[in-house]
């Protein structure tokens, strides 16, 4: 089946002669000769310069602002170019109050990029939560194909979700699924026809009709009287007024960035000493270090939600339990029970982060797991309260980077951050996924890599690994979090909503690929 390209999906949705581009040069990442070679073929391709197109148009008359995707550009992924380049039009969209129009046709985050693409993720949701809070319509039309954390994210927040029909839509790619499981995902599962009838698309479209529904929608999701909503300002107390290298805002308040010397590990080390049956996980931490403990829900499963102290600070605790289960949709939910609770008792939020990833099954497809994930994040992002989060152990794809944004990170010396379990990263940048340990490398997942692209504030050390001395090794990871909170509650709360929005509005903007890292 021909499926329209972005430039011919957005000629035949809006006015002839009514679209205006909004693209400026795409930033330059100083990528390293392969993933040059890569960007320059995909262009003489495409046509294109970047995986996604923006601009405004007039659909039967009504401005709208777009943004389209090209599955042919480097299978349509998110790398920190793209992400500038689609924020600054929803942004743009929010300023002059017009509804936004997202057509993703993607594999998801930019392998080539590494950890720092994959953290792109949070400042498009945020983006995307701002314009929503302003009472601006976003709505979401899928097409062929759309996953990874282009669907847990920006792809999963319409007001709308519309899909092209046969489009091929899930969390993970099957050739991950495959190559992780040695058995093909089930067949069927990941279609727009499949999850519309689950209650996850709204409904399914053809591209020559896309038009005309649109049309409709507009004309009851936009009104005269929007002009008295709230403007976007409110989410985050400021406007992005930073350059790309710019810091992260004003320096009330922020902590040292970590600085002392650590012992040599390899990003694959790190990997392997986390996977340790016997490292402590959020249930260790949580049960020797914090007090007035009162566990909410179930004891044995995924995701603890409790109510906790570190030190004098009340707080909500919600910690992924290290267990040989994935992350599903049911545990997603409990997560986001956690921060409405901590909104709603107006009490810090403490996370821990300690996952193999996602589950990868048709019933968490079908379950609306990519759905579950982006508006945990977004929820988490926008959350008033104070938040800290720690990443812990293990920080494999979209289930990880749920409940990591925060306004105090912290990460232990051997935790680690990427956009996908690794060997399913190398099932898609090598074919095999033999290839793991090399992609850790390359992919910049380590605590040190995260407080180089500005994610994290600390890193605890571990005096070899946490297996050889667990006690200290939770009291110093306690301390943290109670210093931590302690910073937090002496600020200004518009001061620090302002500073956690700029902080990942910004990220990787100032820390570019380097041209002499082997990807």
């Amino acid at each position: 089946m021909a499926r329209p390209t972005a430039r011919e999906l957005l000629a035949a949705l809006l006015d002839d002669g009514s679209y205006q581009s909004w693209d400026a040069e795409p930033l330059d990442v100083r990528p390293d000769p392969a993933y040059a070679a890569d960007l320059v073929a995909a262009r003489e391709k495409t046509g294109l310069d970047e995986s996604v197109i923006t601009g405004r148009g007039l659909l039967r008359g009504r401005p709208v602002a777009v943004v389209a995707g090209e599955f042919g550009f480097l299978g349509g992924s998110i790398g920190v170019a793209a992400a500038e380049r689609l924020v600054s039009a929803v942004e743009r969209a929010t300023a002059e109050r017009l509804p936004f129009l997202a057509a993703p046709a993607s594999g998801g985050t930019r392998m080539q990029e590494g950890t720092v693409a994959f953290l792109q993720m949070i400042k498009i949701a945020t983006a995307v939560a701002a314009h929503k809070a302003a009472a601006l319509p976003y709505v979401v039309y899928l097409r062929h194909p759309t996953t990874g954390g282009v669907l847990a994210s920006w792809g999963s927040l319409g007001h709308l979700t519309l899909a092209e029909p046969g489009a091929l839509i899930g969390f993970l790619g099957p050739r991950v699924y495959e190559a992780l499981h040695g058995t093909p995902f089930p067949q069927g599962a990941q279609t727009a026809e499949n999850l519309h009838a689950h209650g996850l698309i709204d409904l399914v479209i053809a591209p020559t009709s896309l038009a005309a529904t649109l049309d409709r929608a507009l004309a009851t999701l936009t009104s005269p009287g929007d002009s008295h909503s709230s403007s976007p300002g409110d989410l985050h107390n400021g406007s992005h007024s930073g350059s790309p290298g710019g810091s992260h805002g004003g320096g009330e308040g922020r902590p040292q960035r970590a600085t002392g010397s650590f012992s040599e590990a390899s990003a694959w080390e790190s990997v392997l000493a986390t996977r340790r049956p016997d490292r402590p996980g959020a249930h260790h931490l949580l049960h020797n270090t914090a007090t007035d403990v009162l566990q909410l829900g179930s004891t044995h499963g995924e995701i603890i939600l409790a109510l906790a102290r570190f030190g004098p600070t009340p707080c909500v605790f919600l910690g992924q339990e290290r267990t040989s289960r994935a992350i599903g949709p049911a545990a997603v939910r409990l997560a986001r029970r956690g921060i409405r609770l901590a909104a709603d008792l107006r009490l810090p939020l403490v996370t821990v982060i300690d996952t193999p990833g996602a589950e990868l099954s048709r019933a968490a497809e079908e379950g609306g797991l990519a759905h579950e994930i982006a508006q945990c994040l977004t929820e988490l992002v926008t959350l008033p309260s104070p938040t800290v989060s720690l990443l812990l152990g293990q920080g494999a794809g979209g289930a990880a980077l749920a409940v990591l944004p925060a306004d105090r990170v912290l990460a232990t010396q051997h935790g680690w951050l990427a956009p996908l379990p690794l060997e399913g990263a190398s099932a898609i940048v090598h074919r095999t996924p033999d290839r793991a340990a090399d992609l850790a490398d390359a992919q910049r997942i380590q605590a040190t890599d995260l407080v180089e692209a500005g994610l994290v504030d600390t890193v605890i050390p571990e005096h070899g690994d946490a297996t050889t001395e667990p006690a200290a090794f939770c009291h110093r990871a306690a301390q943290a979090i109670q210093e931590g909170l302690a910073q937090l509650g002496a600020m200004d709360p518009a001061t620090r909503m302002h500073q956690r929005w700029h902080r990942y509005r910004t990220i990787g903007l100032h820390q570019r690929i380097a041209p002499d890292d082997s990807r």
